[in-house]
């Protein structure tokens, strides 16, 4: 090769890993800091509960199917869940869900901060009676429970914060969230670089980035060359 590519290559990689060198170590901590944390551990599943096994059988679900057409939702589905001490069914349409007593048929009530937490305390996998929880009611969640609105948030004053995403109208759990998953969060924003939502990993910059460190690795990969053994054994000969 001639000279004159190697001394292209060299600055050119100089002033690459100038603008490279943050986002690589970034990228480069990013990915040891998600594959050292277990994904259970980021889901929260030794935290709480998502689902709690129905102590209903199905012969407790006694109300009259008849009465779901009162309900012009577009009914795709019904599944038979409950809250607390309560039998439910839950009627799913196309944009919306309707919550009814599984024996009576009546349209449920939207529980109520006391049997929220409650329902919070049932899901929480560590001695909830000790660890004090509060509770605030949401119009509109953060970004870490995807906005969605009208919710509740129960925060526990455990050793990594954990905080659990209740739905407001059936008491059911969405989510749940602690200090882990938001450790794990800030390093995924990092990696994908997506400072906003943190879910496009096709973003411009990433790619523009990505493109970037391509060519520093091509041009140190060119000046491995200038320093080659056969290079080396060459000049030796040609003296």
């Amino acid at each position: 090769m001639k000279k004159s590519w190697f001394k292209w290559a060299r600055k050119c990689h100089k002033w690459l890993g100038y603008l490279l060198a943050l986002q690589v170590f970034a990228w480069l901590l990013g990915g040891l800091v998600m594959s050292a944390i277990p994904l259970e551990y980021v889901h929260g599943k030794h935290l709480a509960k998502r689902q709690l096994e129905n102590p209903f059988s199905q012969g407790v679900y006694t109300s009259n199917f008849d009465n779901f057409k009162q309900y012009s939702i577009g009914l795709k589905n019904v599944n038979f869940i409950h809250f607390l001490e309560t039998p439910v069914i839950e009627l799913i349409g196309h944009k919306e869900r309707v919550y009814l007593h599984g024996e009576t048929g009546e349209k449920l009530e939207a529980p109520n901060k006391q049997q929220i937490i409650r329902q919070a305390k049932a899901h929480y996998l560590a001695d909830s009676q000790t660890i004090d929880a509060t509770a605030s009611l949401l119009k509109e969640g953060p970004r870490e429970v995807g906005y969605k609105s009208n919710i509740w948030r129960i925060d526990f004053a455990d050793n990594v914060n954990t905080t659990l995403y209740i739905q407001a109208d059936s008491g059911q759990v969405i989510t749940v969230r602690s200090t882990i998953w938001r450790i794990f969060d800030f390093f995924w924003m990092l990696h994908i670089m997506d400072y906003d939502e943190r879910e496009d990993f096709n973003n411009p910059l990433l790619i523009s980035f990505a493109a970037v460190a391509v060519l520093f690795c091509m041009s140190g990969m060119m000046l491995l060359f200038q320093n080659m053994p056969f290079r080396r054994k060459r000049k030796v000969l040609a003296n």
